[in-house]
């Protein structure tokens, strides 16, 4: 289960990154697994985060097409698919809970693939600048500390592995966290190059909701001044994964179905209704008539692309859906280092 509370951690936009060689941001998503950045423009992976024990046995010479098998991970925890259509060669591995951002077996498969696609370069080296789920980063303060520290441990330090049989390495030097509410913010109100406009300023100072729908969660967090508005800011687990739970009947993993809905072959005429309908009762519950305080409203995430309609009922002009909101907070993440690097 993904579970969801209430976010105690403030913005972190007033804190400095650090520069190895280049700092790419990281959006460990339940859906995806998403890079943006680089040292030298912004360069970007979208990885579907569907993960399955490696299966040895391949049909060959059958009048039937084989398809593409996805990428093979091999790490000292064994051999992955990751991928869309993971699950169609392997047995799939569906882990929505917390521990999974702590460094489990398939989440560095998944970072692991993703970052076998990024465009290092020559680069061997990089700083990391992560966004988590409010989930994550929710709770009592000692506890919230210690599970940053372990994803912190996960991600810092050497990583060695082989994709489709290439050996591959990189040492990671700092670690930032933050979260995937604050990538939305970011994304908004900053410019590729880190700078700020003068009218972006202004609305900084006053309230702005952010709405952030994954796979997994929904993210609600409102920022006055930099800071979050607690009463506001919570999270709940009526994702794209509720929207698929009302189409399945149980014969089919959710990377399956998620993949059909990719490929635009899933029927959700039916489900989509009642699922957006759930999304924006949270929303009335959590905000109510006080979104019409905020200056604006930023929707980010893949479903964010499915309930388009529906928040523009809600919010009308107030709305601001993000170019790409799949890759909102990687890239609002990323502009957030970029301005902390240039005037920290």
């Amino acid at each position: 289960m993904c579970r969801l509370g209430r976010a105690d951690t403030p913005l972190l936009y007033h804190k400095r990154i650090g520069e190895v060689n280049m700092t790419i941001a990281v959006d460990l998503g339940y859906g995806n697994v998403k890079l943006y950045g680089g040292a030298v423009g912004a360069q970007t992976v979208v990885l579907p985060s569907q993960v399955a024990t490696n299966g040895r046995e391949v049909v060959h010479g059958t009048a039937l097409e084989q398809g593409e098998r996805p990428m093979e991970v091999r790490t000292a925890h064994g051999s992955f698919l990751v991928g869309l259509g993971a699950h169609d060669w392997g047995r799939p591995v569906e882990n929505l809970a917390l521990d999974r951002f702590v460094g489990t077996p398939e989440m560095r498969a998944l970072l692991y693939g993703a970052l076998s696609q990024y465009p290092m370069g020559h680069a061997l080296e990089t700083d990391l600048i992560v966004g988590l789920p409010l989930g994550v980063l929710s709770g009592e303060e000692e506890t919230v500390r210690g599970r940053v520290a372990e994803i912190r441990g996960f991600l810092q330090g050497e990583h060695r592995w082989l994709v489709d049989g290439e050996r591959r390495s990189l040492q990671v030097g700092e670690v930032k966290i933050a979260s995937q509410a604050d990538g939305t913010l970011f994304d908004y109100l900053l410019e590729e190059d880190g700078s700020m406009p003068p009218e972006r300023k202004q609305e900084l100072g006053k309230e702005i909701g952010i709405l952030n729908v994954g796979f997994c969660t929904v993210d609600l967090l409102v920022a006055r001044a930099g800071r979050t508005v607690q009463r506001f800011t919570a999270g709940d687990t009526r994702g794209v994964r509720r929207l698929l739970s009302l189409v399945g009947d149980g014969l089919y993993s959710l990377g399956e179905l998620d993949a059909e809905l990719r490929a635009g072959t899933l029927d959700v005429d039916e489900a989509l209704p009642v699922w957006a309908r759930e999304v924006t009762g949270l929303l009335d519950d959590q905000w109510g008539k006080s979104w019409r305080r905020f200056v604006r409203v930023i929707a980010s995430g893949g479903g964010a692309v499915l309930l388009r309609n529906a928040l523009i009922r809600a919010f009308g002009g107030r709305l601001w859906l993000p170019e790409s909101p799949v890759l909102a907070t990687a890239r609002g993440l990323w502009k957030l280092a970029k301005m902390q690097s240039d005037h920290g």
